[in-house]
């Protein structure tokens, strides 16, 4: 009876030792909240997803921690967003089976002649030759989720046709978001939005406005006295009533103006990462993409 328990109680652990095998999800990591959300919805529950940027931080600072480079390492996939925005990604990829995003979508060219503008402006400020920020264009989200579905149906093929699925969901309703974008913004007394840092041209171009910024493509540059007294001159030329600062930027300098005009100063996100408050809200890219537009249209006065 003795041995009978003992191949009983072994029998149990073994099974439940290879159940748990293969049950088992593969790890797979990102490095931007955009890059995130489309993984979240496409791999769903099929996955175990990490993104190693904390939420929270500043993705234009970031440097990843052991801790998280250890994480990283053990996953099966790492998605990031390109070495334009995170140039620590170079001396990481090669460890581990990575997907540089950018290389599928469509880049906007850094525009010299925009950031001539800001005189102070640092060349290690440029981030390369392009624009990072292409998450912003809800084709290259499109894209972007295209990409993830080939990647997660290698990595896991009995799941391909759920992916597909979920794939098929997910670009309906960037879809709707960017139908609800175009009507919203279709009529406007203005044409022009003041932000802080340039983080917004790709949504301008896609849907016809035009952006003003304080400074260049880096949350951490500072504007100079020159830069302070164009903005400030662009919203009175323009009768600007609305002026935004972004995600992880510092607004005193926005502020300042904006008090000195008496106008309004509202949050807009760029979704290179999310807050703290987002993430307990569980919002989604879609989500946040609606409330920038309903900040956007009433900055600009639209019908």
């Amino acid at each position: 009876m003795a041995l009978l328990s003992l191949v009983v109680v072994i029998t149990i652990m073994t099974t439940g030792s290879n159940n748990e095998k293969l049950s088992s999800k593969p790890l797979v990591t990102t490095s931007n909240f955009a890059i995130y959300d489309v993984l979240k919805h496409i791999g769903g529950d099929k996955i175990e997803l990490v993104n190693i940027l904390p939420f929270g931080v500043d993705p234009h600072s970031f440097e990843p921690t052991p801790k998280g480079i250890a994480k990283l390492e053990k996953s099966k996939l790492f998605f990031y967003s390109g070495a334009i925005l995170e140039p620590w990604t170079e001396n990481i990829k090669s460890e581990v089976k990575s997907v540089d995003v950018s290389q599928y979508v469509s880049l906007k060219e850094f525009d010299e002649e925009d950031e001539h503008q800001h005189e102070e402006h640092h060349e290690h400020d440029h981030h390369g030759a392009y624009d990072p920020h292409y998450w912003l264009d809800v084709d290259n989200m499109k894209q972007i989720a295209q990409a993830v579905t080939e990647k997660l149906s290698i990595l896991n093929p009995k799941n391909k046709h759920l992916f597909e699925k979920n794939e098929k969901n997910y670009i309906a309703s960037l879809e709707e978001l960017d139908n609800l974008y175009k009507q919203k913004l279709l009529s406007c007394k203005l044409d022009t939005i003041v932000v802080t840092h340039n983080a917004f041209e790709y949504l301008a171009q896609r849907y016809g406005f035009q952006v003003e910024s304080l400074t260049g493509l880096s949350t951490e540059e500072q504007p100079s006295a020159q830069d302070v007294k164009r903005i400030f001159q662009e919203i009175q030329e323009r009768n600007i009533q609305m002026v935004f600062f972004e995600n992880f930027s510092s607004q005193k300098n926005i502020q300042t103006i904006a008090d000195d005009l008496g106008i309004k100063v509202e949050n807009l996100q760029p979704l290179g990462n999310i807050t703290a408050e987002e993430l307990d809200q569980n919002l989604t890219y879609v989500d946040i993409m609606k409330n920038n537009l309903e900040k956007i249209a009433k900055a600009m006065q639209c019908n």
